[in-house]
């Protein structure tokens, strides 16, 4: 199989007059194809190759650029419904009928909304780091959680401190998956996000926070399988936003990983690999 880092970068033409540009990995079989969702500011180049490959092991892995961002053309909306909206016709480009989503932090808003707006395309659902719309206390993040990652010039220093933490054992393992995100990749690499996806993805972030707890009875039309995962030291999007995540939705299992913060998925990237393998696996 080749391995994520290796994998050269496609692009197709979709309906809405965007050209995505995306990478797949794993082969199609009986299991459902993946598509993940990126995080703020995140490319194709921002996905841990050890995590995408234990996952493509079992099914094919489709990684992309939503709408303005990295490689694919267009310009980043400001919403998280825009961006399903876009996220679906990607997926509707490929060809694809069913798929099972895996979202990340802002994706993981994404995925939510895909699975409302077209409830037939989706048949399980993995979200990461993820809160609900409407939640209280997530109007924005902490000034120096977006000091870290929001800046015009990204901090490398501030993803790491934010994704795995700052203790020995956190700034080891942010190392360590910086050089396989980083150090690996044998194909060219992507476009960097510019200042109007980080801009236009931010605006959406504090959209989806905003107080209205009215909106947490959109999860009832969630029915799908959903697995909620989370670092118990998550300071972007703490965990307690899992718990609440996993209590509203109509068929929902959680998991909290320890001693990991924003990017447990690659802190903890062999055991989440397999949790998301055996709950697709149904």
């Amino acid at each position: 199989m080749t391995t994520y880092s290796a994998v050269r970068t496609q692009t197709v033409s979709a309906a809405n007059g965007i050209e995505y540009a995306y990478r797949s990995v794993g082969s199609d079989g009986e299991a459902l194809p993946l598509v993940l969702l990126q995080h703020f500011r995140g490319n194709l180049d921002n996905w841990d190759p050890a995590l995408i490959d234990a996952l493509a092991e079992e099914r094919r892995v489709i990684t992309f650029d939503n709408t303005g961002v990295g490689a694919s053309t267009g310009r980043t909306p400001n919403t998280v419904a825009a961006m399903a909206d876009d996220a679906i016709e990607f997926i509707d480009a490929l060809g694809l009928d069913k798929v099972d989503l895996l979202g990340f932090s802002l994706g993981s808003f994404v995925a939510q909304d895909i699975a409302l707006h077209r409830p037939d395309l989706v048949n399980r659902v993995v979200l990461a780091s993820s809160a609900p719309q409407g939640a209280s206390g997530i109007h924005g993040w902490r000034p120096d959680v977006i000091e870290a990652v929001g800046g015009r010039e990204p901090s490398p220093e501030g993803y790491v401190r934010v994704f795995f933490g700052s203790s020995p054992e956190g700034l080891a393992a942010g190392q360590a998956a910086a050089g396989r995100i980083f150090g690996l990749r044998t194909e060219g690499p992507d476009e960097p996000t510019t200042w109007q996806t980080r801009l236009a993805q931010y605006d959406a972030v504090t959209r989806w926070g905003i107080p209205d707890h009215a909106k947490l009875e959109r999860l009832q039309g969630i029915t799908q399988p959903v697995f909620v995962a989370n670092g118990d030291s998550d300071p972007m999007i703490p965990p307690r936003y899992s718990h609440l995540l996993a209590g509203l939705l109509p068929n929902a299992q959680l998991k909290i990983y320890p001693d990991a913060a924003h990017g447990f998925l690659f802190r903890h990237h062999k055991e989440f690999a397999a949790d998301v393998n055996a709950f697709l696996r149904g």
